[in-house]
C-alpha cells in the first residue's frame, strides 16, 4: 500500500521523446523524431508500453494537437472537417475505444490527411491503439487505413533495460543506486518508468533532507513516511 500511495502522490515528469527509454522500441521512437507532415505513423501495443508517453511527447515537440481517450467525439469532427488545420502533426490515442462517431470522424480525418500530404496543408497523423490494425474492432474501411504508411509494435521493457534506465536517471542527478535498491523497486512496483524516475527523484530529495546515503532502509522510510 505504501509504495501504491507514494506513486500516486508524485506526479511523473511531462512526457517527452528524450525521457522516453525506448529499449527496442527504437525504430519507432526514430520514426517519430523524423516525422514530417504527410507522413502517417500507427504504434500498438498493451497497456503499460508508453503509447500515450510518445503521442503526447510527440505533440510537445511538434506543436501538434493531442486527442485522448475522453476528448468528445465532436472535437475530432470539428477538426476533421475545419476549413484548416492549423497544426503539424494531430494525435489520437487509443483508437480502439473510439465510438461509431469517433471513427467517423477519423475516417474523414484519413481522407484528408491523404489529399492533402504533398501539398503545403500537409500535417502529420500518429495515432495509438492497443491491438494491430487487422486485428482492431474498428469499421473495415478504417481498418484498412490504420495501415496506410508506417506501423509499429511497442515492446514492453526488459527487467535489464528499466534497470538500466533507473540507473541512467540517477546518474543524471549525481546519485548512485545500489543494485539492493534497483531490485526492490523492480520487484515491488509497477512498470510505468515515468513513475519509477518520480519515485528516484523523491528518494534524492529525502536523502538530502534527512543527510542520509540513498540505501534500501531509507527508501522504505520515504515510502512510510507517506502512510503516515
Amino acid at each position: 500500500m505504501a509504495q501504491q500511495l507514494i506513486l500516486d502522490l508524485l506526479p511523473a515528469p511531462p512526457p517527452t521523446l528524450d525521457n522516453f527509454v525506448a529499449g527496442c522500441n527504437a525504430a519507432a521512437v526514430d520514426a517519430l523524431r523524423h516525422c514530417e507532415p504527410g507522413r502517417a505513423i500507427y504504434l500498438w501495443g498493451p497497456d503499460g508500453v508508453g503509447r500515450s508517453h510518445l503521442l503526447r511527447g510527440l505533440c510537445q515537440q511538434m506543436g501538434g494537437h493531442y486527442h485522448g481517450p475522453t476528448d468528445p467525439a465532436v472535437a475530432l469532427h470539428g477538426l476533421a472537417t475545419a476549413e484548416t488545420i492549423a497544426v503539424r502533426l494531430v494525435a489520437i490515442d487509443d483508437v480502439q475505444l473510439l465510438d461509431a462517431d469517433g471513427q467517423a470522424a477519423l475516417f474523414a480525418l484519413y481522407n484528408r490527411w491523404r489529399e492533402s500530404a504533398s501539398t503545403r496543408r500537409a500535417f502529420a497523423l500518429v495515432l495509438a491503439g492497443d491491438r494491430s490494425p487487422l486485428a482492431m474492432e474498428v469499421r473495415e474501411d478504417l481498418r484498412t487505413r490504420l495501415g496506410w504508411d508506417l506501423v509499429f509494435r511497442l515492446e514492453q521493457l526488459t527487467d535489464a533495460e528499466r534497470a538500466q534506465a533507473l540507473h541512467s536517471r540517477a546518474e543524471q542527478r549525481g546519485l548512485k543506486l545500489s543494485p539492493e535498491v534497483v531490485a526492490w523497486l523492480l520487484t515491488h512496483h509497477e512498470r510505468d518508468m515515468g513513475r519509477l524516475t518520480s519515485l528516484v527523484d523523491a528518494l534524492d530529495r529525502y536523502s538530502l533532507a534527512r543527510h542520509r546515503a540513498i540505501t534500501l532502509p531509507l527508501l522504505k522510510d520515504l515510502l512510510a513516511s507517506h502512510q503516515r
